[in-house]
Order: C-alpha cells, then structure tokens, then sequence
C-alpha cells in the first residue's frame, strides 16, 4: 500500500447478503484498493449458509446483526495492517442488501456516541440490538401481515400506487408488523429501526442515520410521490412507528461526518463526509450510470431490469422505487424468475450443451422468427405468475413443439419481449429516432 499512500479517495461499502466488501476509488475513479470478508468462510461461528439462517419453517430467514458488525472490524483492521492511508479518505458510501431491517435497542444511540477507540466495534454493540437475529430480503413469513395491510389501504393496486409495490413478504413493512405482532416486548424496547443500508451508515457515522429515499421504497411504508411515511401504512403495521424509523432522506444526503471512534482508531480525517447508504438496486442503478431512457437488463440466475423513470406507472407486477440520483424522478424493477437457469436448459436440451451450437441457431433463424412465439417457464414466475411452456404458431395456434433452432430464437424473442412490455407497463417509453426507428439502451449485464 505505500505507493497508495497520499492518494486521496472515496471508500465505497457494501454489506451484501454473503459479504461485507470495501473498495478505496481515487479522483480518477480508479479503484486501487478492495477486500471482502465472506461470512460463511470467515465468520464460520456464526455457522451460517449463503449468509442467512434458514429456519425450521423454512420461510424464516435471519441473519446475525453482529456478524455484519464484526466482518467491518476484520475489513477495517486488515486495511490498517496493510498501511492503508485512511487520512486521504474524503468521504465515504455504500450500499446494503435491501429490505432487511435492524432494530436498535433503547440507549444505542449513547454507546454509538460514546465508542472507545480502544476496543473493536462488535465488543462494544453486543447489547444494542432488541432482536440479534435480523430479517432479511430471503424471508416469505408474512404473507398474513401483507394481506393485512393491502386490506387496510384497499387493495393490492392503492398500496402499489401509494408506495410503487404491491405487499411482498420481504418489504420491510410487513417484517416490522410480524415482530410487533410476535415479539411486542423486543419492539417496544427498540428505539430505532434502520434498514441494511442506514444500519451500516450509522455505524460510520456514530449516531442513528436515516433512510435514504431509494431504499425506503422497498418498505411498503413510503409514499414514493411525496417522499414522506405513509400514515395508513405506518397504523397498519404497528404503533410509534414513525419515531422508530426516523425521517427519511434523499440518497445523495451528506448526513454528517465521520465518528470520532474512526478517527482516533483508524486516522479518518475529522472531515471525512459520511453519505447516506442506499439498497444494492438503487446503487445498482447509480452505478451504472444510468440515465433517463436507459434499460439495464443483468442476466442472472434471475433476469433483472433497471429502468430509469419520469412518469412512473405503478401496478401489481414489478417495482417503482424513488431514483437514487435525481430525487425528481425515479427507478423501475423488474425481477424475472426463470433466467439463466431456462436458457440454459434449453440450451442443454437443443444445442448438445453447447454455446456455440445455441448461438449458430440464433443466426440461422430470422429476426422475428416468422411469427413464432414462445413463453418458457419451468419454474413458477415471478412477472407475471405463471408456469409452463407456451408455444403459439404464425397462425396464433397453441402448438406443442418447434424445431430446435425455432425454440432457440422463441425462448430469447419471449424473454425480452415480456422484459420491453413489462417494463412499458411501469411507465417506460421507447424513443423515436429520425427516420421512425424506435431504440432503446438496453445495457446487459451477464
């Protein structure tokens, strides 16, 4: 690290579902410096898989709120011990595994003021948490609680168009009314619900930061036109919410400076700028520097569509979330179910397991493959839900087979027809360049 050591830099964060990873960018956003801590290989007595808990039910899923502390204890004291100069740290961000929540114990916020620089941070929080074990975005235990609240705004679509989601059993919302429901005594000792994001900048920032607007749109309790909590949906889930959740900010918010903690342990300058955290999407987004008219489309185990929206359309299918870069407009999200996994299917079915033989099939067959469509999905889909394989002729007919290089082009057509016209019916619209061609900037990501 010493040919790095008067580099001044940003740190970026992120405190994923299996990780928590740094990367140092300098002015020239060249990244110079990154770690990671695995949980399931580097905190193995926490003894989680894929970095989650699976409970007995198998719909519960939990993670350990200290091992996320104690993977930046590991991050931030290997990056000391390689000489890393944290003085040059201007300002730093990141991003969190969306929808999972963390709930701060009453006096919390005194410990996070009052941090020893003498000690590591996961030996000073041990007593900060109402519940240890914390929900994330993995979970589907609340479908009660979800019915619940669509119930008491009328309906599926008045809360999608309220907060641009339908109730989803992951949606931070639902988690908060379930412990409330369950568990009333660890919520009425909490004095702060964060979510992953605002958990991880409160760390940095020695007191309770807030909840970006971005990733409060994955809650079920944030109007997205207004950007203020829902009072219907704050009453639905549980009482004195809204003191417990704080108010929320816009994505790009400085909201403080670093702790002295990081300073006097580390050598943090007292002016490092602490940014306000935001979901993995919304950052997704950001990162890839999306703009208004663009598609990014990451091609995934799930197909997953990032849209950049004006004029929003919020329905029962997909996402609209507040645009973590320009406050003004906003984000589409589109999860697709049967992705990779049915291509490749396909392909090992068709093409002898081949890439090359799947591709040779696209280029034989013509664009629009004569009128031949195909809707595959061997699993059941999330956008819209359904399942099984669909098949119609030129003629419209429902038939049960094509030939192979026909399949080929029907399965990818299909995909990303169903990907343009869900994502025209969040609100996005296909541009018109001279001449009458239409074109959108579809950015993949395999």
């Amino acid at each position: 690290m010493a040919e790095h050591a008067a580099r001044r830099c940003c740190l970026g964060w992120d405190f994923s579902t299996q990780q928590v990873k740094v990367v140092a960018v300098d002015a020239e956003l060249n990244v110079f410096y990154e770690d990671s801590v695995l949980f399931d290989r580097d905190l193995l007595e926490f003894g989680t898989q894929g970095g989650v808990h699976v409970h007995e039910d198998g719909l519960t899923v939990t993670s350990p709120v200290l091992m996320w502390v104690q993977a930046l204890d590991i991050i931030l004291e290997k990056m000391k011990a390689s000489g890393f100069d944290f003085s040059q740290v201007l300002a730093l961000s990141g991003a969190g595994q969306q929808h999972g929540s963390v709930y701060w114990k009453a006096g919390a916020s005194q410990v996070l003021t009052s941090l020893s620089p003498d000690l590591l941070l996961h030996e000073q929080l041990q007593a900060c948490f109402s519940i240890r074990d914390c929900p994330v975005w993995m979970d589907s235990s609340t479908t009660a609680q979800c019915r619940q609240l669509e119930a008491t705004v009328g309906g599926a679509q008045a809360l999608s168009c309220l907060t641009g989601s339908r109730a989803y059993e992951r949606f931070t919302g639902n988690q908060i009314a379930k412990l409330y429901q369950q568990n009333p005594e660890a919520y009425s000792h909490t004095e702060r619900i964060s979510l992953v994001s605002s958990f991880a900048a409160s760390l940095f920032l020695g007191s309770h930061s807030p909840i970006d607007y971005s990733d409060g749109s994955g809650m079920n309790l944030l109007r997205i036109q207004d950007k203020v909590w829902s009072q219907a949906c704050l009453g639905a889930c549980a009482p004195h919410l809204e003191e417990k959740l704080g108010l929320p900010v816009p994505s790009c918010s400085v909201v403080g400076a670093i702790s002295s903690y990081f300073v006097q342990r580390y050598g943090f300058p007292p002016g490092c700028k602490v940014v306000a955290f935001t979901g993995d999407n919304p950052a997704s987004l950001a990162g890839m520097r999306l703009e208004e008219g663009d598609i990014a489309v990451s091609l995934g185990t799930s197909d997953t569509l990032f849209l950049w929206l004006q004029e929003p359309t919020p329905t029962l299918e997909g996402h609209i979330f507040c645009n973590p870069v320009d406050p003004q407009h906003y984000m589409g999200l589109l999860c697709f179910k049967n992705g990779s996994l049915m291509r490749e299917k396909i392909r090992d079915e068709l093409a002898s397991s081949s890439w090359s033989e799947f591709s040779k099939a696209l280029q034989s067959t013509e664009m629009g493959n004569s009128g031949n469509l195909g809707f595959y999905f061997d699993v059941m889909e999330i956008t819209p839900e359904i399942i099984g394989r669909h098949r119609f002729s030129a003629e419209n007919h429902e038939v049960s087979a094509f030939p192979w290089d026909v399949e080929i082009r029907a399965l990818i057509e299909g995909q990303f027809m169903a990907k343009k016209i869900h994502a025209e019916g969040l609100g996005y619209r296909v541009t018109s360049l001279p001449g009458g061609c239409e074109t959108e900037m579809w950015t993949c990501v395999h």
